[in-house]
């Protein structure tokens, strides 16, 4: 049988549509899920080979021990509702065995079906009346219930939530739509179409997309996502603005448009704007231009505001707001900007970063105490670039600013110059190692300082530029366990290194991560090699009776008295490979078959103490002729369980 659940509410913010997709994609409605989908105002899922009534089924109940006799058995058979006569003899125990019939798959779902709406997780979840309960002890849901359709075939599953009974009767479009549609689940989508909700979240996407560029616009693959979980029925328009805003750096522009009116822009050619806008309604069109006067009209104020804002703000140039960052709070146990702002330029000296970074560095956090960045925040950082650039820093210093939060995820790119690079990564340690002396360190979920964004930030910067630092020294204590976690991901899950390759080469010391790229890389060539398996079965024995007898470096021993045969012949293949500075790959090709004779032929743990010395640094030596590489105990070879 076919199956439709519908939950009508009030508008889901469109962020937290897909995360509650995901869910409903694993609610157990007896068959295989179909689809899922939504709009701002529904959360949808259908199913299908869902069964009328489940088939029956032996439930095996084990009973006393045989020993424990036929009185504990017939008690045990009296609990179940059964005669002593129904239980067998199994083994060293009773049994039961009860026949468990089917039900109707109706029944089951109206039982399960609530309890289900009311588990998915949200971000933020409220409280709301709804018919007979409410108030903060009624259900939790990221907004109230309005309306339930649940269908079985052509039965309605009855359950209720709130008040708000399950039936057949869905709504269209807020203003366009009717507000009681009778349905089935043949006619459902349909019935939808007719009063203006387009169901599928891709279609919507798809019509937006097509018609956007239809009318020239830029798209933007965010914004894209946003219109197409906020709209019902999208339709593109085309509006214009006084080409005399294009004076306004495009950035302040597109942040307006894109951020706080959720417009696309329109490009004349590639990076430069056309005083136009294409913005998406949720409404079948736009016959009389009144939509789109409306929208000409709140853009046009909004410019005025970036207008003035920019006026203003060049009164008082970057460097003369340095000292006001002091009014400006950081963390409430940290200090204000201006005590940020000392530590991120002492970092960049540590790091060697020059004067144009210091400088840029000193004025990073100025554009916070600017009006342009108080209305539009999403501008910080960007606007202390442009203010800088246009108040004659030079343009290390202006770009740096420009792109020092930079990159925002793993996704983002990393600041395009040694300056941006260097300020971007002093910024974001600065927050890790403050935030972690005072011990706010993310648990779980919950990390309200973005501090995982800004190790992996860290991260992304280390690795892909020729800063020179070492990585031991920039972190301490539970921070260095913190951000080698985030190596170990970055290498893992971004640069797709297998789990032990990673896990043999951060084993060692972690100087820089391009060296730890260079290791690894080797590692994965070797891997190629036919030897490959052999040597590493061979460190690791010799790794065990190092550890076994103990031996350490400096130990005394005497490589005069060497036996001819396997043991001297390792020995002075190993010397030859150092005297040359073999490659590992070298090393490992000759190393092996010799270490296989030797491990064949040779006891290393013997009586006579000066032998048994000799052989242990002899192995040493052979070891450390592999382990500047990586910790080849680490590797995973065939056979062997990760």
């Amino acid at each position: 049988m076919n199956f439709l659940l519908e939950i009508g509410t009030e508008e889901i913010p469109h962020w937290m549509i897909p995360g509650a997709l995901a869910q409903l994609a694993k609610f157990d409605v007896l068959g295989e899920v179909l689809s899922v989908d939504a709009t701002p105002r529904r959360l949808v899922l259908r199913a299908t080979n869902v069964p009328e009534r489940t088939p029956e089924d032996q439930l095996i109940v084990k009973g006393p021990p045989i020993s424990a006799g036929e009185k504990a058995a017939a008690g045990f058979a009296k609990k179940q509702g059964v005669e002593l006569s129904a239980m067998q003899r199994v083994g060293d125990y009773y049994e039961l065995r009860k026949l468990v019939p089917g039900r109707r798959g109706i029944e089951i779902l109206a039982e399960s079906l609530a309890a289900a709406i009311l588990g998915i997780q949200w971000p933020k979840t409220m409280y709301w009346v709804g018919g007979q309960s409410g108030g903060k002890s009624g259900p939790r849901f990221i907004r109230p219930i309005r309306w339930i359709v649940a269908l079985l075939g052509d039965e309605v599953i009855p359950f209720e939530i709130a008040g708000v009974k399950s039936g057949n009767i869905t709504r269209g479009h807020r203003q366009l739509g009717s507000s009681s549609i009778p349905v089935t689940i043949k006619n459902y989508e349909s019935e939808l179409r007719k009063n203006f909700v387009i169901l599928s979240s891709d279609e919507r996407r798809k019509k937006i997309e097509s018609e956007a560029k239809t009318l020239g616009a830029n798209i933007d693959a965010d914004l894209l996502e946003t219109l197409t979980f906020i709209t019902e029925f999208p339709t593109a328009i085309r509006g214009n603005f006084d080409s005399s805003y294009l004076g306004l750096p495009a950035e302040v522009l597109t942040t307006v448009m894109k951020h706080h009116q959720k417009y696309f822009s329109v490009e004349s050619a590639p990076g430069k704007l056309a005083p136009y806008f294409v913005a998406v309604m949720n409404s079948s069109g736009d016959p009389d231009g009144l939509v789109k006067h409306g929208n000409e009209r709140v853009l046009r104020a909004r410019f005025n505001d970036a207008r003035f804002f920019w006026d203003v703000d060049q009164q008082k140039p970057l460097a003369d707001r340095v000292e006001d960052l002091a009014k400006v709070t950081f963390h409430v146990k940290l200090g204000s900007y201006l005590e940020k702002t000392n530590r991120v330029v002492a970092i960049v000296k540590e790091l060697n970063g020059g004067p144009d970074a210091e400088r840029a560095a000193l004025l990073s956090k100025a554009d916070l105490t600017t009006e342009m960045v108080k209305e539009f925040t999403d501008l910080q950082g960007v606007v202390g670039g442009l203010y800088a650039k246009a108040q004659g820093e030079s343009a290390a210093v202006s770009r740096a600013i420009y792109d020092h939060y930079k990159p925002l995820s793993m996704d983002d790119s990393i600041p395009e110059t040694r300056e941006g690079q260097i300020v971007a990564l002093a910024d974001k340690l600065d927050t890790l190692r403050e935030c972690f002396r005072i011990g706010m360190v993310p648990t779980g979920s919950k990390d309200p300082f973005a501090l995982r964004r800004a190790a992996q930030g860290v991260v992304k910067i280390l690795a892909g530029t020729p800063i020179d630092y070492n990585f031991l020294n920039l972190f301490e204590g539970d921070l260095r366990n913190f951000m080698l976690e985030r190596v170990e991901y970055y290498l893992r899950d971004v640069c797709g290194y297998r789990y032990d390759e990673v896990s043999a080469v951060l084993a060692n010391p972690l100087v820089t991560l391009d060296r730890a790229r260079v290791h690894l890389d080797k590692v994965v060539q070797l891997r190629s090699a036919p030897e490959f398996e052999s040597l590493v079965r061979s460190y690791k024995r010799i790794d065990h009776i190092l550890k076994q007898e103990y031996f350490a470096q400096g130990t005394p021993f005497d490589f005069l008295l060497l036996e001819p045969g396997p043991e001297m012949d390792l020995h002075d293949a190993y010397m030859a490979l150092s005297g040359r500075g073999a490659t590992i790959e070298e090393a490992a090709a000759t190393l092996r078959p010799l270490l296989d004779t030797f491990f064949e032929k040779v006891m290393v743990v013997v009586p006579d103490e000066r032998v048994r010395l000799r052989r242990l640094a002899l192995l040493y030596n052979v070891q450390k002729a592999f382990s500047w590489l990586a910790d080849f105990t680490k590797l995973v070879i065939a056979g062997e369980q990760k």
